[in-house]
């Protein structure tokens, strides 16, 4: 396993960084997250035709670049730096990544090229109620309709659902087996509904369906594809948090440096002293193990699951910890609205219990490493 990036993978990383740092400054996330859809449709079409960001990780017969997964995971990295408004989570790390994993090729061939130009955005739709992630969790079924499925139930916490041209929907087939199925989101029977976020970042949506004609993907082991899919999507999670958490720190550093009080920095006393190592080992171990991880699912490792559940645990730990040191490092002004501090924290908060909080991917990590025991 490779511990460092390549010289193509650092030059990524500096181009999008950059188009990043131009295209969404705070202002214009701002902007876009008090809109309805939550994000600029411009700028998401420049992001998929000139940067092929949707395209990263789809295969390559199926119109996509064919990287691996640590290049997916830099792209969430800086997208999280910058807080990108943007159905790229949603569409390309969740459901992109279930029909990449679930379907049949002739199946990945039909629908992964819309993913990959950015034509079709897509949604997840697997949460019920207050359950959780966990495969465990979801009970919906799905009806057998001669040699079609229908679905009936709903599904909450959905990302980018009120946006999606196209749904992937869990739930369990006739026989009691876990399934992914295709549902075209704008069937009379499909009705969505905005869910309030304490994070106005990133759109949830609740999404009802009332005999919906479903397609089964292929899958030969359904149960196994949902969990690499969120595999996949917890190192992306992690990675997107640590480049919100090293956002952060940065930001704070900046303003202790230039606050003065006493005739001095206050980056010059003590107390700001321990925040800022407290941030910085904090950001560093967390990104550690997202990088890790990432890594792990590339090379196959057989402890990939466990090392993604423990890199998204550290993640929500270093990230709200950092949110709080970095609103407490700016004083009384970092609990202002005006202040950006809080657009950081609102993310770190919600990302916290996003595919699952810390306890339960550590629970995750422990049912995977001792089933390799």
């Amino acid at each position: 396993m490779k511990f460092s990036f390549s010289e193509e993978q650092d030059e990524f990383r500096t181009a999008l960084r950059r188009f990043l740092q131009a295209k969404s400054p705070t202002t214009e996330v701002r902007k876009q997250m008090q809109t309805d859809q939550g994000y600029d449709p411009g700028l998401w079409q420049q992001m998929c035709e000139e940067l092929a960001l949707a395209s990263l990780h789809i295969p390559e017969e199926c119109g996509g670049a064919g990287f691996g997964i640590a290049d997916l995971a830099i792209a969430c990295e800086e997208m999280g730096r910058a807080l990108l408004c943007s159905p790229y989570f949603g569409s390309v790390v969740l459901a992109a990544t279930a029909i990449r994993e679930a379907g049949s090729d002739d199946q990945k061939r039909h629908f992964l090229p819309g993913f990959a130009s950015g034509e079709t955005i897509g949604a997840l739709c697997a949460v019920e109620g207050r359950g959780g992630w966990a495969a465990d969790s979801i009970s919906m079924s799905a009806e057998k309709s001669g040699d079609a499925y229908q679905l009936t139930g709903t599904k909450s916490h959905v990302v980018d659902g009120m946006i999606a041209s196209l749904l992937v929907v869990v739930a369990r087939k006739p026989d009691g087996a876990l399934g992914m199925f295709i549902v075209d989101a704008s069937d009379n029977t499909v009705s969505r509904k905005s869910q309030n976020s304490m994070d106005p970042t990133r759109k949830l949506s609740t999404v009802s369906f009332a005999k919906t004609p479903a397609v089964l993907l292929a899958a030969d082991n359904s149960n196994e594809a949902y969990e690499r899919t969120l595999d996949i999507a917890l190192a992306c999670l992690a990675s997107e948090m640590v480049g919100g958490a090293e956002r952060l720190r940065e930001d704070a550093l900046e303003y202790v440096s230039m606050r003065m009080q006493f005739g001095r920095s206050i980056a010059s006393f003590q107390v700001t002293k321990h925040k800022a190592a407290d941030m910085l080992l904090d950001v560093e171990l967390a990104k550690s193990a997202a990088y890790y991880a990432a890594a792990a699912i590339d090379d196959g490792d057989t402890d990939a699951r466990g090392v993604v559940a423990l890199a998204k645990a550290g993640a929500s730990d270093a990230y709200i910890q950092t949110a709080v040191h970095a609103v407490q490092m700016h004083g009384g002004i970092g609990f202002t609205y005006d202040n950006d501090t809080h657009l950081w924290f609102k993310r770190a908060k919600a990302s916290e219990v996003f595919l699952g909080d810390a306890n339960q991917n550590r629970e995750r990590m422990l049912q995977n490493w001792g089933d390799n025991s």
